[in-house]
């Protein structure tokens, strides 16, 4: 998926979404904060898998960001992780992940975030990266990107980073990356500044902020990634898979960068894999 062009969608349109945005990233709040380090419900969906938590909190905040929606554009489909497609092939389609980060959820880690994303004909135009414990909404489209925090707002912004050896980077965990999936990580990480993990998609968030410059990322589902999309580029960022090319429909493997020198430093890396 590539990066909305303003004339996507009108600003007018938009403009109605994004305050909606807002009210559902409201709602998920509700239905998360009162389960944080609290009486949260956790079951194991991995099996043999390996382990996999879900939580109340998951389930419900999805429950109440779908009951919006339905009630609001009871047109438009939804792609969420705990529930399921409906729709998926709709003009406007939702992707949902309640919560992004369980294992930092139910670790009492304030670095999971909800994530909101919304697709127009298969093109993700709006974003959310919310974190209400730290009452944080990071919001963004073509026309730009924002942080919501504390009653106020603020534009956000990638910072310049024109070489890896500057770099600060991310990852959620190495463990993620597989056979020469690793090689590549450790050879940008290898060349770069300072390397951070465990944020999960928070990560994602503090490239628009302008305080991490690149984060990798493999295995992802399209729930993981469309609603960081809009607000990476609204930023002035870059997403792009470890070929360099947009970002398909289903995750993969992704790099998020805030300076194009510097993602394309490390794509001499990636893109041996």
């Amino acid at each position: 998926m590539t990066a909305p062009s303003p004339e996507t969608v009108s600003s007018q349109v938009i403009a109605e979404l994004d305050a909606y945005l807002v009210e559902l990233n409201r709602a998920a709040a509700g239905a998360i904060l009162p389960l944080f380090r609290s009486d949260h419900g956790l079951i194991d969906k991995g099996g043999a898998k390996g382990f996999d938590p879900v939580t109340e909190a998951d389930k419900g905040a999805e429950r109440a960001i779908r009951a919006l929606i339905s009630q609001r554009y009871p047109s438009h489909g939804v792609i969420g992780e705990e529930y399921g497609e409906d729709r998926p092939d709709a003009e406007w389609v939702w992707v949902l992940d309640p919560v992004d980060g369980t294992r930092a959820f139910i670790a009492g880690l304030p670095v999971w975030t909800t994530l909101i994303g919304l697709r127009h004909n298969g093109t993700p135009v709006l974003g959310s990266i919310g974190q209400p414990f730290l009452d944080e909404i990071y919001i963004g489209h073509a026309g730009g990107s924002r942080l919501m925090s504390r009653g106020s707002s603020r534009p956000l912004k990638v910072r310049p980073c024109p070489a890896l050896s500057g770099a600060l980077i991310a990852t959620t965990d190495p463990v993620i990356f597989q056979g020469a999936e690793r090689e590549a990580w450790n050879k940008v990480r290898a060349a770069a500044r300072l390397a951070r993990l465990g944020c999960d998609a928070y990560a994602y968030a503090m490239v628009a902020a302008g305080t991490i410059d690149l984060v990798l990322e493999a295995g992802l589902k399209s729930w993981d990634i469309d609603a960081a999309i809009p607000v990476i580029a609204g930023a002035g960022g870059l997403t792009t898979d470890w070929q360099g090319a947009s970002v398909g429909a289903h995750g993969g493997r992704v790099a998020i960068a805030g300076d194009r020198a510097c993602l394309d430093e490390a794509l001499v890396a990636l893109k041996a894999v």
